[in-house]
């Protein structure tokens, strides 16, 4: 199962809207065939062990199919991989987790139980469970997994009071960050920080193992009430504008909304508190597909997410640094919270080291 793990994992970025898979097949202690699901609409990963085994010449029949998560038994873009299995006569299913889709939790066991095929279940079920916690999120909330990510300074300072903010952490933590941006469907800042850094949000940095430089097409959005964006802002104008939304509230100008949907996507929002209502925003962006969403805000933005409760985890750099000032701009801003019974809190805290800085990731405690 650690095997199927770590195939699952090639599919980092590639999947979604479905979930990380990988599959090993094996007939005593001989591995006969593996897979993964390497990008949605392709075969899934119990499918590609299944093929893996012929192209080596091993026969399936009575092997043990080790899979990270739940064999799908509903038609999709692809046939139920259940009767993948079923047809390739393998005779028991180790799985990981279960399918989090109320919909189909359990129908795929059943169904192999059904036709003599032995499933044992909860393998590893805790490593897979958290590969897969924006699919798990997304399918039973229908919205996205938000995580809110920010480089800083020991003392919480993200810039200087005039917005001076490069390079506050060093290249190891802007490597890690573009994995986060790897791992995520989509990003989002606020407008203020097209103004002030006119930032690409792109994926950068990855290689192939050809070598060849990897851009991933993020989806990319900014929360913009009024329309402030400038026309020129490099995401409005590069290779990769399709891919940008702009965020505004109604109560722009129409001349103004012409402008911007000449140049851009533009998602008309209700406001609240004159501001763009975060609720409409993730529940759009859960039906368009968008499983995973990292906040890369000033601290207005990040502290809208975490203060209302849309956030589900943190991702924060600290570097070995003392801005001080308390005109500083700070990574989290807003209002606060009232009291500290009220207070965000955070579990399952992970501390690593890149290069000088430390990276902090943990869930918001709900």
């Amino acid at each position: 199962m650690r095997s199927a793990l770590a195939l699952a994992r090639k599919g980092l970025g590639k999947t979604s809207p479905n979930p990380m898979v990988g599959a090993v097949l094996v007939r005593g202690e001989q591995l006969i065939g593996c897979g993964w699901h390497r990008r949605a609409g392709k075969p899934h990963a119990e499918v590609e062990a299944i093929a893996d085994a012929g192209r080596r010449g091993n026969r399936t029949r009575g092997a043990t199919l080790y899979v990270t998560l739940e064999p799908c038994c509903t038609q999709g873009r692809t046939p139920p991989c259940t009767d993948a299995i079923i047809s390739a006569d393998i005779k028991r299913v180790v799985v990981a987790a279960t399918d989090p889709n109320p919909k189909h939790s359990g129908r795929g066991f059943g169904l192999l139980r059904r036709q003599g095929i032995s499933v044992e279940t909860g393998c590893l079920q805790e490593q897979a469970v958290e590969l897969n916690a924006a699919f798990n999120h997304w399918i039973v909330s229908g919205l996205p997994l938000v995580t809110v990510k920010a480089a800083m300074t020991l003392d919480g300072k993200i810039a200087t009071a005039t917005g001076e903010s490069k390079w506050i952490t060093g290249s190891a933590a802007r490597v890690e960050a573009m994995r986060l941006r790897l791992a995520s469907d989509a990003i989002l800042v606020g407008v203020n920080t097209i103004q002030a850094d006119d930032p690409s949000l792109t994926c950068r940095g990855w290689r192939k193992a050809d070598g060849d430089r990897v851009v991933k097409t993020l989806r990319r959005f900014v929360l913009d009430t009024k329309g402030r964006i400038p026309l020129d802002a490099r995401i409005l104008t590069d290779a990769y504008a399709v891919n940008t939304t702009v965020i505004i509230g109604k109560s722009i100008s129409k001349a103004r909304l012409i402008r911007l949907q000449k140049r851009t996507t533009v998602w008309l929002a209700p406001e609240l508190n004159g501001r763009v209502n975060l609720r409409w925003v993730l529940r759009r962006m859960g039906r368009e597909g968008i499983t995973s969403l990292l906040v890369e805000g000033g601290g207005e933005v990040n502290a809208s997410f975490i203060e209302r409760g849309f956030a589900q985890r943190v991702a924060f750099f600290y570097a070995p640094k003392i801005l001080g000032g308390s005109q500083s701009r700070t990574a989290v801003a807003g209002k606060g919270f009232a009291s500290m019974a009220e207070l965000a809190k955070l579990r399952d805290i992970c501390v690593r080291v890149r290069g000088e800085d430390l990276f902090l990731t943990a869930r918001i405690e709900k």
